[in-house]
């Protein structure tokens, strides 16, 4: 454990920030797997419903920094792809 006490307040600051990542991390897949679940469904309305609502929980999250640009554009491109490939159906 640190001996300063700014050394000590950063390693709170540290808990606080990891579990608040962890959080939002886990919300996007839960998201994600949402998306996912609608389109295997075939609830094409459904799902672009929640795509909207991913793709801008991914942009915050890349925006924050918890996920990096390529690995975030990824994410929206392969989603967009599967609800777009349903509604063409």
């Amino acid at each position: 454990m640190a001996n300063l006490k700014a050394s000590k307040k950063d390693a709170k600051k540290t808990i606080v920030r990891t579990a608040r990542n962890k959080a939002r991390k886990s919300e996007l897949k839960t998201l994600a797997k949402k998306v996912l679940e609608a389109v295997k469904l075939g609830q094409a309305e459904v799902a672009q419903t929640l795509l909207v609502q991913t793709q801008a929980k991914i942009a915050r999250a890349k925006g924050k920094g918890l996920l990096k640009a390529n690995t975030a554009n990824r994410k929206i491109s392969g989603l967009a792809k599967r609800v777009g490939s349903l509604a063409k159906q």
